[in-house]
């Protein structure tokens, strides 16, 4: 019997000399793949709708998680609580409630911990915040002084509650906020020492940047996974903003596919899933099995994706 490094050479082999694309060839991958998806609390009665439309086009496919933001000083908590309350309550589906520090005072935080708690929540995402007002990510941030200053004293917070996995952020391509990568993995085995038992990260676009930022993480000694943070989107305006405030690289590659398209929605869908799935499906061939997609409250682009993974209905949703 050949042994297992001489089936992963075969194997690395096969995959140089194929003339299949990753997306073709994740077609034939019968490796177990994970997903979780992440959704944002509706504003009106239209984005209601979307959302759980969304949400039980999904359900069937069994992440292994689903996580619902939190606005910064519980802007959204009213909101989030609900959508969470409603996910446990008419679905199968196991809800990780985000949860930020920012503009809210320590007791403040803790009753949201102990409520969420309450409710049967068994899995928190735990993050700094947006700075408040207009500033945004990358502006200008101060701690309130009866607060938790940040997402590492955040997790510590939940962790001596007690009863929760922690899910902690990271940026493959440097929070704004921060002098360098070096930084962010310190903060990153800081949070793993408070409590974090995985990372997810921002959404990127530059594969060989998130893997050096993988290699470099496992380095340092973090061994917690490392999920990559998947967004499919359509509409380039929108992402040109996004990438500006999040840090994340916009590609010239991506900019050409985008370009001449502005009134040619179906086209962007298409190449905006394509993009993504072979994003996906070359993560999966570097080792990858667990994917965190944020959906924006949208299901289409996202199930099809997931397909390419392998990942299929498992069983029929009331």
């Amino acid at each position: 019997m050949a042994s297992p490094a001489a089936l992963n050479l075969a194997e690395a082999r096969a995959l140089l000399l194929s003339p299949l694309g990753p997306v073709a060839r994740a077609g034939s991958n019968r490796n177990a793949v994970n997903v979780s998806f992440e959704f944002f609390p509706p504003k009106s009665d239209e984005a209601e709708a979307n959302l759980w439309k969304a949400v039980r086009r999904l359900e069937p496919l069994n992440p292994a998680f689903v996580s619902v933001t939190y606005g910064a000083g519980g802007s959204t908590r009213e909101r989030t609580h609900r959508t969470v309350q409603r996910i446990i309550s008419e679905t199968s589906l196991r809800p990780a409630a985000h949860l930020t520090c920012v503009e809210a005072s320590r007791a403040e935080v803790d009753e949201v911990i102990e409520g969420y708690k309450a409710i049967g929540v068994d899995h928190i995402v735990a993050l700094r915040g947006d700075p408040p007002g207009s500033a945004g990510i990358g502006g200008a941030y101060t701690p309130r002084t009866d607060g938790y200053a940040n997402a590492t004293e955040l997790t510590a917070a939940i962790s001596r509650v007690g009863g929760f996995e922690v899910t902690v952020g990271a940026y493959p391509e440097k929070h704004p906020e921060s002098p360098s990568i070096d930084h962010d993995i310190e903060v990153l085995k800081a949070k793993v020492d408070a409590g974090a038992t995985r990372a997810v990260t921002q959404f990127f676009f530059d594969i060989e940047a998130f893997l050096r930022f993988r290699d470099r993480v496992r380095a340092a000694g973090v061994t917690i996974p490392l999920i990559p943070g998947v967004m499919p989107v359509s509409n380039f305006a929108g992402l040109k903003r996004m990438t500006a405030a999040c840090g994340a690289a916009l590609p010239d590659w991506l900019a050409a596919h985008f370009d001449g398209l502005d009134d040619d929605p179906e086209t962007r869908k298409l190449l905006a899933a394509s993009i993504a799935a072979e994003t996906c499906a070359r993560l999966q061939e570097e080792g990858f099995s667990d994917f965190h997609f944020y959906t924006l409250n949208r299901a289409e682009l996202v199930y099809a994706i997931c397909r390419v993974l392998g990942v299929r209905e498992t069983k029929a949703v009331a």
